[in-house]
């Protein structure tokens, strides 16, 4: 028999890829590089005489019908490692201090052993009340993930909702990617009509197209989560993954494909043309400014990733500060367009310009 002493196993290949997912973010420059959120293209309206003190304004606002503080959810990163137990852990503090929303890295991983369940269950630990997003990959879908197996992820924090994560561009590049779909569509629909809790369907950094959107609200999904490209690249993340791995092949995929995708506003503003499901907007948010043009363009909600990951990665004083600071530009934005509340600068005035505006004029 061969020898196997020194192959890893299943387990430690996983939370090495796991904590690949978080140091790369952090240590190499894998932001877009060509393309933006088109985020840059929208101009809030300035309103010289909003009638209203700064104080008066209330971010608080009703989302899958649980109440937030502010539009606001902490996108799903990590989990599976030693370093997503600190992180997951920090993160739900800060869900639950500021009534935030949180989403968890894809859960697979946790349904291999106790021990990597645990790197997840820690946010439910540290926050008992959040609202918590439980989180699968539609290639795990397409692999035959089971109905009870969903239940059992949504148990291991004790989620709120559920969200199955597209990332075929990811899955494409990474040197053990799954770049296999057929029958995801099916599958989804399948989980929304049997879960018993709201199934949320989101890209990765790659967006969300209006005939994607239309399935997937056929599909009878509760909220589409667009994350558009001009954030973080998860072709990046793969590509130097690849070079590690020696993988020529899919580190020329990972350099070809990098700002592969529809930018953030984009997607966001074609998706909400097309459904009337609720919109959660991410990828490449990052500022309370932008999370208000968000809101002006359609989103209920607004999400974001690698800022809290950043900040949550030194202290949990730095990622308080942080969330702090976001909703100072959130609440100043609104007062400078008026808006006294959440409802009302989603009915706030703007301007498109620029590429932007061109790509929205053709479609």
């Amino acid at each position: 028999m061969p020898d196997t002493s020194d192959v890893p196993s299943d387990i430690e290949l996983i939370k090495q890829r796991k904590k690949d997912g978080i140091e790369i973010p952090l240590q190499k420059d894998v932001q877009a590089r060509t393309t933006t959120t088109y985020l840059e293209y929208v101009r809030l309206v300035h309103n010289a005489l909003p009638e209203l003190d700064l104080d008066e304004i209330n971010l608080s606002t009703t989302f899958l019908g649980h109440r937030f503080s502010a539009p606001l959810i902490i996108d799903s990163m990590t989990g599976g490692t030693d370093e997503a137990t600190i992180i997951n852990g920090r993160l739900g503090e800060l869900a639950e201090k500021f009534g935030f929303g949180m989403g968890l890295g894809s859960q697979r991983a946790g349904l291999k052993s106790e021990e990597l369940a645990a790197t997840y269950a820690i946010a439910r630990k540290n926050a008992p009340n959040a609202f918590l997003i439980a989180n699968i990959g539609g290639a795990q879908l397409a692999k035959g993930l089971s109905i009870d197996e969903a239940r059992k992820i949504v148990k291991m924090i004790s989620a709120n909702a559920l969200v199955v994560h597209l990332n075929t561009l990811q899955e494409l590049v990474q040197p053990e990617g799954e770049p296999k779909y057929r029958g995801v569509l099916a599958k989804i629909t399948e989980l929304a009509k049997s879960m018993d809790v709201p199934v949320i369907v989101k890209e990765v950094g790659a967006g969300i197209s209006r005939e994607v959107a239309v399935n997937l609200e056929m599909a009878g999904v509760s909220a589409i989560n667009v994350a558009g490209a001009g954030g973080t690249s998860w072709a990046g993340v793969e590509k130097l993954r690849a070079e590690t791995a020696d993988n020529s092949l899919k580190k020329h995929l990972g350099e070809m494909f990098w700002d592969w995708g529809i930018p953030t506003a984009a997607s966001l503003i074609e998706v909400r043309r097309a459904v009337k499901l609720p919109i959660i907007a991410s990828g490449g948010l990052r500022n309370g400014l932008e999370v208000a043009k968000c809101i002006a363009l359609g989103a209920n909600m607004a999400a974001m990733a690698y800022p809290f990951l950043k900040a949550a990665a030194r202290s949990k004083e730095d990622l308080f500060e942080f969330a702090n600071t976001v909703l100072a530009e959130l609440q100043s934005a609104m007062f400078l367009v008026g808006a006294r509340n959440i409802q009302a600068l989603a009915s706030s005035r703007y301007i498109l310009t620029g590429a932007l505006a061109q790509e929205v004029s053709r479609t």
